[in-house]
């Protein structure tokens, strides 16, 4: 690690919690609980107030589209923002400053909205000391905001590995369904605790129950004792089971 300074970690006092889903789209059945005019978008926001942009993952969008989304949404909404696949499973992170540059660049017209970038490697990505580092190294020189990632290779979740996500300010995801048991819960960065529920047993499709969703509530409320910023968002889309397990969650929040 170079001399670079990188984002300090600093003991929150109140954690904003974002509590969301994957995209913003509003299944009939949910929507009389988002009522008024307005876009999806805009609908969503007055409920919730964090999203996840995954589109960005499969191509680029133009800055004028995420500035569009940003005059959609409240002052206190946040968007977490898929970094693109092209930097991730193509490049596998190597040789990326240009791909991340003209992301970055994007993503720039959020502006204060921005909340977080999200990185979701391959499965097959183990983790490499060196690679991690010379990768986070570029991110770094690009961008100083919270960042995210979501290893899903088994080496990603050893002390070694964790320590040199906090180096760099980067937090681990706490991801369910977890591939091995230290998935399950954040690591790295102590500033930002980013959950991913996918569903389970059955991935995108599954609905959490009462009692999971008791306990996803436990753990954000520890989260938020020591992070600046906390975000849960529920990737079962699928059945349409996102929204009402978001809306769950946030009930047993403190308001």
């Amino acid at each position: 690690m170079t001399d670079a300074t990188f984002p300090a970690y600093t003991p929150a006092v109140h954690a904003s919690v974002f509590v969301g889903t994957a995209g913003w789209s509003l299944p009939r059945a949910e929507q009389a609980r988002f009522p008024g005019d307005g876009t999806h978008l805009e609908r969503y926001a007055r409920v919730l107030h964090g999203t996840e942009i995954n589109a960005s993952f499969y191509r680029s969008l133009r800055p004028a589209l995420y500035a569009k989304w940003a005059a959609m949404v409240p002052g206190d909404f946040r968007f977490a923002v898929k970094v693109p696949k092209s930097v991730t499973h193509d490049r596998r992170l190597l040789d990326c400053e240009e791909l991340l540059a003209a992301f970055l660049d994007e993503v720039a017209a959020l502006g204060e909205k921005l909340g977080t970038l999200l990185v979701q490697l391959p499965p097959s990505l183990a983790y490499d000391a060196s690679l991690a580092g010379a990768f986070f190294e570029v991110l770094r020189a690009l961008h100083d905001g919270p960042v995210a990632l979501e290893p899903r290779h088994a080496t990603w979740f050893t002390e070694d590995a964790a320590a040199e996500l906090a180096q760099y300010a980067v937090a681990r995801v706490a991801a369910d369904p977890a591939r091995v048991p230290e998935a399950a819960v954040p690591a790295g960065s102590r500033d930002l605790a980013y959950f991913r529920l996918h569903g389970s047993p059955r991935v995108y499709w599954s609905r959490y129950d009462d009692a999971w969703i008791d306990a996803l509530a436990k753990q954000v409320a520890e989260a938020t004792r020591g992070a600046s910023a906390v975000w849960c968002i529920f990737d079962n889309t699928a059945s349409g089971a996102a929204l009402p397990n978001a809306l769950e969650l946030l009930q047993r929040l403190p308001s």
